[in-house]
């Protein structure tokens, strides 16, 4: 397997969670109900925002990933035997997900169709033997860009447009961002990059890259105008997802090296951070402004969090992120 020192030289907490999986046998997708999930005690947390711990049952951790306008969630979590899974919470209910034949299985991006998209890993050996997968109507479709050793899929749209990277042995020189529209695959020229979301029509593209510092930035690519963003006061920072409102979450480390979820908006920028957590991290957005990432307690496991607003009984799903 590809060690912890490349894995956080190129995006802090990016693959950490693949470095459990190798060597563990395939178990089937099951759904679970959802007793997993539970509200915290937040002392400090606004009336008008719900935040609520996600941990799939009997798991070692739990990263949700992304979340779609309905509120499907997707992610990662651990079983007791250290294998990794995908997962998806929808409606309540948990739902196991793994690549066949696969090592480890993430899910990181759903769209409002519900097709979800990911990577999995195929053998130990390196990032070359990671690859992106398409799940759609039950069916597992592998997502690689023509000549690369792997890739991994993040994000797909509603018009199934998917964002993400492909690499080859390594997840820095060789690495750039990449989106696969109908026409085929764009890759950004940019090395050590990643697409991880995009507005619904495409227009804006989020994304991290890695200059020739080692320092990750944050970048926005506007209908082709790149643009590289920091949170203030940062040593490293990471984009991940985009909603319609063109809200952007991802998350950052400061001096002391603790990482933080953000959100920027048009009034700036929002730290986040959950209630006594050691660490917290932001990945995915919809277009209500739900946000989804994962914290570690104090005794050092990883839970996911979901950070919503209350929802109106009549208030439409609408068809973004």
């Amino acid at each position: 397997m590809f060690s912890a020192s490349t894995i956080y030289k190129c995006h802090k907490l990016l693959f950490a969670s693949l470095l459990l999986s190798a060597g563990a046998t395939l178990t089937g997708a099951a759904p679970v109900p959802s007793s997993g999930v539970q509200m915290p005690d937040a002392e400090d947390t606004p009336v008008s925002i719900q935040l609520t711990t996600i941990d799939f049952p009997a798991s070692l951790s739990t990263s949700p990933q992304g979340i779609n306008a309905p509120g499907d969630i997707v992610g990662i979590y651990v079983d007791a035997s250290h294998k990794q899974h995908g997962f998806l919470l929808s409606q309540g209910t948990f739902t196991s997900i793994d690549y066949p034949g696969a090592i480890a299985t993430d899910a990181r991006g759903i769209n409002s169709r519900g097709d979800i998209v990911g990577a999995f890993v195929n053998a130990p050996g390196g990032p070359a033997n990671m690859h992106g997968y398409l799940l759609s109507h039950g069916i597992f479709t592998e997502v690689q860009y023509p000549g690369s050793s792997g890739s991994i899929a993040q994000r797909i749209l509603p018009n199934g447009n998917i964002y993400g990277c492909v690499h080859d042995k390594d997840l820095m020189a060789s690495m750039h961002a990449f989106v696969r529209a109908p026409e085929g695959f764009s890759v950004l020229d940019l090395p050590a990059s990643m697409n991880n979301g995009a507005t619904p029509d495409g227009a804006t593209v989020v994304g991290l890259y890695t200059d020739m510092t080692g320092k990750t930035h944050g970048f926005t690519n506007e209908e082709g105008e790149f643009k590289s963003f920091d949170v203030p006061g940062s040593t490293s920072t990471q984009a991940w997802d985009i909603n319609p409102q063109e809200n952007i979450v991802g998350d950052f480390s400061d001096s002391a090296g603790k990482s933080h979820g953000f959100l920027r908006t048009d009034d700036g920028y929002t730290t986040i951070d959950f209630p006594a957590a050691a660490q917290t991290v932001a990945r995915g957005i919809n277009r209500r402004g739900d946000i989804v990432g994962r914290y570690t307690d104090a005794q050092g496991k990883g839970h996911g969090f979901l950070r919503a607003k209350p929802r109106a009984t009549s208030e439409a799903t609408g068809s973004g992120n």
